[in-house]
């Protein structure tokens, strides 16, 4: 039985989710930032997936185990329930930040990306159960698409510092310091995104602070109260440490069939948006600054022989300085239309709210889910930069719409007391398939799509507009807390 809950006010649902715009900054600066810094130290396309196995790993593995641990937890002097996952992931995640652009080669940014990863993963799922935890029925969807409007908020931020910096501090390219270093200390990451990764930092930590201190967690019950004790003094530490796995299964076994039935449609959604992340930085590099992959080829044997100290002609200085230049812009664009998306998320994030009342939940996703592939299909043949803010409208609106209209399906279906550990099962349902592209995205974009990021690009948008088919199947109907299809 559900426990009966106040209906809160505006501002204590901002106060609530505010914390989320600091969590959505880190991972703004992951979609955005991250590849295009692997690219910089020297990664090729084909290798982008492989290395971006943190975010599915760390996903899979810590967001359900924190949800059932944080579900069985109650430590009054650190916050409660969910908040002190969500302050020590902030904090750990703002210390990956400020070191992450000082990476002197490529495996050491994949390391720290594994340990930002972790850390943004362990503060963001106690967040998604810390709404529900708070809020009424009837104010779930307003709670989730607020928090969808702090997705949209921080990673607008995020992106747009990383637009503003490029054009306020980047060098011209006759002035890069590319060959100005040691050639045993060259790295090509432009000084100019060292100052995104700060704000990130300070984000991070300080918008998690005031939903800490703003916000306090509804305490258990007498009954659940003395359960959680019991659990403690009768069960030994191996029972304790093997308990959030049981609970995962058990959980997994008894889910609902409507959630089975979003695991469809989240394959196609979270395969296409990962795709996306990771190849929008080089599709533009290709589609708009006309940088081929033989060019890239050519700039990274001219920086490989700068490092081992060889002496580089003028006109290969010239070249590596221009591609250089080229690539900086075609991440700042990066920022701009990811930023343009994200303000768009923001703008309809709680708009979505009446028309998901009117014309029901299932239509609003679905719809917005289509937008979002027709959006992908169209980018890589507009040629110029600020015509390719448009199609970012519709991404923006899809994007709204992914990150707060199924959490609020989800939430309305489920038992309070298992509120964490299902939670961590919808991450699972998202990892996994950002999982099995890491691992077969690298082969498909070598061998079938010609190492081409423009296809890499198309090919994403067809797996949106296949996801929407699938939510077409999404039926609400509740019964007894279940939700029958």
């Amino acid at each position: 039985m559900k426990i009966k809950k106040p209906s809160l006010s505006f501002w204590q649902i901002w106060n609530m989710n505010i914390g989320f715009l600091g969590i959505q900054f880190s991972f703004g600066l992951q979609q955005t930032a991250i590849n295009p810094i692997f690219s910089f130290l020297g990664a090729s396309p084909d290798e982008l997936p492989l290395l971006n196995l943190a975010g599915p790993v760390t996903g899979l593995l810590i967001q359900p185990i924190i949800g059932a641990v944080s579900d069985k937890t109650w430590l009054p002097k650190w916050g409660g329930r969910r908040k002190p996952f969500f302050l020590i992931g902030a904090i750990l995640g703002s210390l990956s930040l400020l070191a992450f652009p000082f990476s002197p080669s490529l495996w050491f940014a994949v390391g720290l990306l594994w340990i930002l990863d972790a850390a943004n993963n362990t503060a963001m799922e106690p967040y998604r159960a810390f709404v529900g935890d708070k809020l009424p029925d009837s104010q779930l969807t307003y709670g989730y698409q607020m928090q969808s409007l702090f997705v949209g908020a921080g990673i607008t931020i995020a992106n747009f510092s990383l637009f503003l910096f490029q054009d306020w501090f980047s060098d011209p390219a006759e002035t890069t310091d590319l060959f100005s270093t040691a050639a045993e200390t060259v790295t090509s990451i432009p000084k100019w995104v060292y100052y995104s990764f700060f704000l990130g930092a300070f984000a991070s930590i300080s918008t998690i602070l005031w939903s800490v201190i703003k916000t306090p967690e509804i305490p258990p019950s007498d009954d659940e109260l003395h359960q959680l004790l019991k659990e403690k003094r009768e069960h030994s530490f191996f029972q304790r440490a093997t308990e959030p796995f049981t609970e995962i299964f058990s959980a997994i076994k008894d889910m609902p069939k409507f959630m089975w039935r979003l695991f469809a449609v989240y394959f196609f959604q979270w395969y296409a948006l990962f795709i996306y992340w990771q190849f929008i930085t080089p599709m533009l590099r290709k589609s708009l600054f006309g940088i081929s992959n033989e060019d890239t080829e050519k700039f990274e044997g001219i920086m490989q022989a700068h490092k081992a100290g060889d002496i580089i002609s003028s006109v290969d200085i010239s070249f590596a300085q221009n591609i250089q230049l080229l690539s900086e812009q075609a991440l700042a664009q990066t920022g701009l239309m990811n930023g343009t998306y994200n303000l768009v998320t923001m703008v309809v994030a709680l708009a979505l709210v009446p028309f998901a009342k009117k014309y029901g939940s299932k239509m609003v996703y679905v719809s917005s889910l289509f937008l979002a592939g027709i959006a992908m299909l169209v980018m890589p043949f507009i040629k110029d930069e600020y015509l390719l803010l448009l199609p970012m409208v519709l991404f923006g609106i899809g994007w709204a719409a992914m990150m707060g209209i199924p959490y609020a399906m989800v939430s309305k279906i489920i038992p309070e007391q298992r509120r964490g550990v299902y939670m961590g099962i919808v991450n699972m349902m998202i990892v996994i398939p950002m999982l099995i592209q890491t691992i077969t995205f690298g082969f498909i974009i070598k061998n079938i799509l010609n190492n081409n990021a423009v296809n890499a690009i198309l090919f994403g948008g067809v797996f949106l507009i296949i996801a929407a088919f699938f939510g077409v199947r999404l039926n609400e109907t509740v019964s007894n807390n279940k939700l029958e299809i």
